[in-house]
């Protein structure tokens, strides 16, 4: 379903009904005279349809986290909220940028379309910028020649899968942050697409190196091992970009695990 369609329409049926009303229905009717049920529904509902409309098209939009991609940062059951105007003001349903106001940084936890298939969402890290040349080489990133840099923390536990990764912390961009590798899993990619742009990477038996053409961005999860990412579909365009995640406000499971995160 095409949540910004179905409420971009009703916000029209609705508005649409309640102009008419102001304009030329409430006038023929008798001031005693109650309002008709679908002049009483539209009115009521079209101003609590506009707020939420504006509000999830420009201001910040829920979604909820569907796998363990990003386990350790986000996990499956998360709810989170996404800044919909720090990159740009966007026109909603086209999702046209209309105005600049940031550009994606390295570190950034972002939501966009899946270019393979514009109708999901996807949520994965900032890795590579336009130009950049990022290297993931036996499980150790290197963007424009520079390695970065991680240190070693105790392994962590998936608690619903009661086994262990080795958990290291990584600078990327300035951000801090936490990302997984397992021990037993290849170094290769294993499952890489055709995509548009694959001519600009390179994948042997240690992973691959790609140079991110201008226009996109190179991303991948924190669970390294459990995403399948940059690596394996290719670039996301800039006009794929939805926000910029930045708080957890709800999991059913864990309520410690509401607020902001890196």
């Amino acid at each position: 379903m095409n949540f910004p369609l179905i409420l971009f329409v009703l916000l029209v049926v609705t508005g649409i009904v309640w102009l008419m009303d102001v304009l030329w229905f409430k006038k023929q009717r008798n001031k005693s005279e109650k309002d008709p049920w679908w002049v009483e529904y539209g009115a009521s509902f079209f101003p609590v349809i506009l707020v939420v409309f504006v509000l999830r098209s420009f201001i910040v939009e829920p979604f909820r986290i569907p796998s363990d991609s990003m386990v350790p940062t986000l996990l499956n059951g998360d709810f989170i909220l996404v800044n919909k105007y720090t990159y740009g003001v966007r026109l909603p349903i086209i999702n046209k940028k209309v105005l600049t106001i940031n550009e994606p940084q390295r570190g950034d936890v972002m939501v966009f379309r899946f270019p393979e298939d514009p109708s999901q969402d996807y949520i994965k890290r900032v890795i590579g910028l336009p130009g950049d040349t990022v290297a993931y080489q036996n499980k150790r990133l290197t963007i424009n020649g520079k390695e970065i840099l991680v240190e070693a923390r105790d392994d962590y536990l998936h608690p619903e899968r009661l086994y262990y990764s080795a958990q290291f912390e990584e600078n990327l961009g300035g951000v801090t942050h936490r990302m997984l590798n397992d021990r037993d899993a290849p170094a290769y990619v294993p499952d890489a697409s055709r995509f548009p742009g694959r001519d600009k990477c390179k994948y042997n038996t240690a992973g691959v190196v790609c140079q991110v053409p201008e226009g996109h961005y190179f991303v991948m999860g924190d669970n390294r091992d459990n995403s399948r990412d940059s690596r394996a579909w290719g670039f996301v365009p800039e006009e794929n970009i939805v926000g910029k995640a930045f708080f957890i406000w709800l999991n059913f499971s864990d309520w410690s695990r509401v607020g902001s995160f890196k």
